[in-house]
């Protein structure tokens, strides 16, 4: 007798509920509800909504002097904006994107900046998880807010629900691996990079910090920070909706290229 197939919705609830128990109808709830946005900066020449949380994870970047900074995933470009405008010392940023169509939608973010601050960035359009092969030891600061399952906006879009199964998890964590280890080469000795995703799945987020880590443990260390609503995760933290008063989900962690 043939098994009856389960939808990809189903599929979808299994698996979240799997990793978050009891948890996972209150979470999935809030997910499925409009997150919070709040005004970036009245210093834009319009108005840009982020979610809190995204601007929340960008404030925990050390600042500096004469910062050279590499945004790897940049578009849409709100993070980007949010570190311009909230680091101290950021001389040079490179905002980065490997999807054509993404690139012209980061370019119309980055020119709602001052003219002052939209001078010190240049977009590219690179495929980054092969930056490494071009530039080493070349960035103070690296910001990777990774591709990740988004499952916010899965949940919210039908068509995207309809499509999902356990091999895009699978899949992504090894391309935020490829990334990651990318960015490490490309960091200078002493600098940092900002790992961040908009997952609630551990293997794309703890998960990866982990390997790097492990694989790493002499080139690499966990910087450890806090949110007042970021929960504590085995590597970095998140904030996640359901006790966030609606923002999130948003993974990050902090780590720090050894000067030795």
């Amino acid at each position: 007798m043939k098994k009856n197939r389960i939808s990809s919705e189903e599929a979808f609830d299994l698996y979240y509920e799997n990793i978050w128990k009891e948890r996972w109808s209150t979470l999935k709830e809030c997910l499925m509800k409009e997150s919070e946005k709040i005004s970036l900066s009245d210093r834009l020449t319009k108005p840009y909504y982020m979610d809190r949380a995204s601007v929340l994870v960008t404030t925990l970047m050390p600042g500096g002097d004469g910062i050279r900074f590499l945004d790897m995933c940049a578009s849409p470009g709100g993070k980007t904006l949010s570190l311009l405008l909230s680091i101290p010392g950021i001389s040079q940023l490179v905002a980065n994107d490997r999807s054509k169509d993404r690139v012209r939608r980061l370019r119309e973010t980055i020119a709602t900046l001052p003219e002052e601050i939209r001078e010190k960035v240049r977009v590219t359009n690179h495929d980054a998880s092969r930056w490494c092969l071009y530039e080493q030891e070349a960035y103070d600061r690296i910001l990777l807010d990774a591709p990740c399952s988004s499952e916010r906006h899965v949940l919210n879009d039908m068509k995207y629900l309809s499509m999902w199964s356990d091999n895009r998890p699978k899949r992504l964590k090894k391309e935020q691996y490829a990334l990651l280890s990318s960015a490490l080469i490309a960091l200078r000795k002493g600098g940092y990079i900002l790992y961040s995703t908009c997952s609630i799945n551990p293997a794309e987020n703890e998960e990866v910090v982990e390997r790097l880590i492990d694989r790493h443990s002499d080139e690499v260390e966990e910087v450890k920070i806090t949110l007042s609503e970021g929960e504590e995760r085995k590597r970095g933290i998140i904030i996640l909706p359901d006790r966030a008063d609606g923002s999130g989900p948003m993974y990050c962690a902090l780590l720090r290229k050894n000067d030795a």
